[in-house]
């Protein structure tokens, strides 16, 4: 596993790391002994940073990674959560408060690794209210460090605007190139760590479907996949599939296959890619399946994709993709 520093954290974390919004109901029925088993997992193949909020699985996930690190130690893992907005979209002193205190406690902890505003309102970004309340929780040890979960660029941009904020979230993959172009130097200037997440799209860029009748009559990618990307989760839909269309995702993805070389599946080249670009300091795919698991962790073991092939990538956004993303997020 290659380890890579998280900005001015000074942590260093795995290349890849795990995500756990997977647990929560938007996704197939997952056991509470899966979902513990695929972070035991995660933790053998040199994972340490294990990403989760207060939301997934209504607190079911930070639970399950609580009750896992109590049986195998915490020394040298690194949790970061995220705290909900309140019902305006903005986040208020008493409602990041009241966040912090469940997740300490489900999490088991007297100080949060890194807790990240989830996903507010652009508006929250222009409160600097909300930045001096993450500042005065780090000064009373609520929180070692704090950051964001962003659905655009441009939220990423104003929120390193405050020295507080020392990791973006943010969606990054072969669907979505944007924060490469528009922010990813002025992050590393200022060593703001980068956490990518939904990178292999819902599964897309792991190739695991083929169609809407792949998916449960309650799952989320069958919903935006039937009724379009509105009907996905996150503003404007940009969560599931990343946001692009299901048709125009299954088009891009065979269209990149001759790419991946011998010996790679599809999620270890796309995670392999995103790893290409230095200012990521780490990936956070999410899986319930220890095969996938194990898998992903690999991916950081692999030699960096040649330029052609960063080229062939860029080729088939533009063609299949580019119209439907690039300006939206």
């Amino acid at each position: 596993m290659e380890y890579r520093t998280l900005g001015s954290t000074h942590r260093d974390v795995s290349a890849i790391g795990l995500g756990t919004w997977n647990v929560g109901p938007s996704w197939a029925s997952v056991s509470d002994e899966q979902a513990s088993e695929a972070i035991r997992t995660a933790l053998d193949a040199g994972v340490n940073l294990i990403d989760t909020a207060e939301v997934y699985g209504d607190g079911r996930a930070e639970r399950l990674i609580g009750e896992v690190l109590d049986e195998r130690g915490r020394e040298d893992v690194f949790v970061p959560t995220k705290a909900a907005p309140d019902p305006d979209g903005g986040h208020s002193e008493d409602g990041l408060r009241d966040s912090i205190a469940g997740s300490k406690e489900r999490l088991g902890v007297e100080t949060l690794d890194l807790v990240q505003l989830h996903c507010p309102e652009t508006q929250a970004f222009y409160d600097p209210s909300t930045f001096e309340t993450l500042e005065q929780l780090r000064e009373e040890d609520e929180i070692a460090h704090a950051g964001v979960s962003v659905e655009k660029v441009e939220q990423a941009d104003k929120a390193i605007e405050y020295p507080v904020v020392e990791t973006v979230q943010l969606i990054f993959n072969p669907f979505r190139h944007r924060p490469a172009e528009r922010f990813f130097e002025r992050a590393a200037a200022q060593d703001v760590g980068i956490i990518v997440r939904v990178p292999l799209a819902s599964g897309l860029l792991a190739d695991a479907f083929e169609g809407v009748q792949d998916f449960g009559e309650d799952d989320h990618r069958r919903t935006a996949a039937e009724d379009g990307v509105d009907a996905g989760i996150g503003r404007a839909g940009g969560e599931t599939f990343a946001g692009v269309p299901f048709q125009a995702g299954l088009d891009a993805v065979e269209a990149l296959r001759p790419s991946v070389p011998e010996g790679m599946t599809m999620a270890q080249f796309t995670l392999r890619w995103i790893l290409d670009f230095d200012a990521v300091s780490t990936v956070i795919p999410g899986s319930t399946t220890p095969a996938h698991v194990e898998q992903n962790a690999a991916a950081a073991d692999f030699e960096p994709l040649s330029h052609e092939t960063h080229g062939t990538v860029r080729d088939v956004y533009e063609a299949h993709l580019y119209d439907h993303v690039h300006h939206r997020w």
